[in-house]
């Protein structure tokens, strides 16, 4: 929510997506209404990010299949592919980056361009008051310099995109042709 705000203030449409009720991945059809809205979403943005705590070590499971929802492509359409990426992580103890580095591992395999600012917040439960607000310290400072940077690699990015995601291999095939190789029913 904190990344919300700043985005907004510096001038950002933003969109939430709320995980409670999404499925595992491949549990139920792409039709379930959770994963059509988190596709939805996808395919709006310009840009994403990414935040998770840290448990035992890694991302969350449910930050895991919110990513594993969002396809590499959609027929010949691929939503992930040249947005920015902005990932954050908390962690109630000290300071890690694992769950950063995981999610920073997924945005460079999506294809998208994952800026090199991140943000992990250590004793979560110490930099929050009452209402949900972050308070302010050099954590905060940092997640305000993470979606400053986010909002400036989205502008400077935002009409380039198509060119820096172009490759040869694609260029060699026809949408019809990589919409039937990538929609295969069954492998």
């Amino acid at each position: 929510m904190e990344a919300a705000r700043l985005l907004e203030a510096m001038g950002g449409e933003v969109k939430i997506f709320d995980p409670r009720g999404l499925p595992l991945p491949d549990s139920e059809p792409e039709t379930h209404p959770k994963v059509a809205e988190l596709r939805e979403l996808a395919n709006w943005s310009e840009g994403m990010v990414w935040c998770s705590p840290e448990r035992h070590g890694a991302m969350t499971g449910i930050m895991k299949a919110q990513i594993d929802w969002i396809p590499l492509t959609q027929g010949a359409i691929r939503p992930s592919q040249g947005k920015t990426l902005a990932v954050m992580e908390v962690s109630g103890g000290s300071q890690s980056f694992n769950a950063v580095n995981q999610m920073r591992i997924l945005g460079r395999w999506m294809r998208m361009l994952t800026i090199p600012n991140q943000s992990s917040v250590a004793k979560a439960y110490l930099e929050f008051d009452d209402a949900g607000r972050m308070k302010p310290s050099p954590y905060y400072e940092r997640v305000v310099d993470v979606m400053e940077e986010l909002f400036k690699f989205t502008l400077l990015t935002r009409d380039v995109s198509p060119f820096l995601t172009d490759r040869y291999s694609e260029r060699r095939e026809s949408a019809l042709e990589l919409s039937k190789r990538m929609n295969q029913k069954s492998i």
